[in-house]
């Protein structure tokens, strides 16, 4: 954490976290938990950490807690939305986000997956594995389609930072900034890539999900595309536009069903336009999404019967 520029308040605030987070963290894998005393479900979540926490101590697994109201500057710096948060750290970075391991046996996983591909308890300053990045990576994408880019663009940064060269890192960064809104963020992250990541299929996933964002209009403008639409079902044009108004604020159901509709009606429609917009959707979210494969089915069924 950079402590350049800071008051003298804040740099305390640092000095603090290096000592009671960064640095035990060198060594052992810290179980970081944002928390307030006015936050009920904190309570609730705390005596299941301190739990596994001492039941996995003597694998290198410790418990460290930040009171939000009283380390702000910290809180800020991890992008802290909303409480609890749980987040595990090794070597001074996060290595996953805990906050939805809310039982014994969601937490404990997670520790044991970590515990096999973290050097925890070999001293500090060697490099992560390759490995290593695999999890979060998997961790990223899980936030994601959760549909919280705040938390997504936190996680991605931290494995951008930890892996410069991985393009899956890159294309979830965008795809989060995407996601939260930051669509001006997303697009310079975008042109900042090396030549060779940004040739890289996973980015094309990321340009396809930033391009479809591109499109989305003020709640005022949705409802107007969406009656056109329904005032008029055989006006494709209208049909288009309001599929492509729908995905980008976020509602895939209604661009998918009016897009299939389309493709029913007419499928060569425009040089079959509406089939290469629903095949740019499914490129953004991902193929191997189950939602994807769900439309994937049902435009197979339009076209082959």
């Amino acid at each position: 954490m950079a402590s350049m520029g800071l008051n003298i308040d804040e740099q305390k605030a640092v000095d603090r976290f290096r000592q009671q987070v960064v640095e035990p963290s060198m060594t052992n894998l810290v179980i970081l938990d944002f928390w307030a005393e006015w936050c009920g479900p904190c309570k609730a979540l705390a005596p299941m950490l301190e739990k596994v926490a001492a039941e996995y101590a003597d694998k290198g697994v410790i418990l460290a807690k930040i009171n939000v109201d009283e380390e702000k500057f910290i809180a800020s710096q991890f992008q802290v939305q909303s409480i609890p948060t749980v987040y595990a750290l090794f070597q001074g970075q996060p290595v996953a986000d805990l906050t939805n391991a809310r039982s014994e046996t969601q937490l404990k996983g997670v520790l044991d997956q970590l515990l096999e591909k973290l050097p925890v308890g070999e001293g500090a300053g060697g490099a992560q594995p390759a490995q290593d990045i695999e999890p979060l990576l998997a961790m990223g994408e899980e936030v994601l389609e959760s549909g919280d880019g705040e938390r997504a663009v936190s996680v991605f940064s931290q494995i951008v930072e930890m892996a410069s060269d991985n393009a899956q890192a890159h294309s979830g960064l965008i795809r989060a900034l995407t996601l939260a809104g930051q669509t001006d963020e997303a697009a310079t992250a975008l042109e900042a890539l090396d030549p060779k990541l940004a040739a890289d299929p996973q980015i094309e996933r990321a340009k396809a999900a930033l391009e479809l964002a591109k499109d989305k209009p003020e709640d005022s403008e949705l409802a107007t595309l969406k009656q056109a639409a329904a005032d008029a079902p055989a006006d494709m044009d209208a049909q288009l536009a309001y599929a492509n108004a729908a995905f980008a604020a976020g509602d895939r159901d209604a661009a998918a069903d009016t897009l299939l509709a389309m493709i029913e009606a007419d499928n060569e429609w425009n040089e079959g336009a509406a089939r290469a917009k629903l095949l740019q959707i499914f490129e953004a979210i991902g193929l191997e999404d189950p939602w994807v494969s769900a439309c994937r089915r049902k435009l197979s069924l339009l076209l082959f019967g």
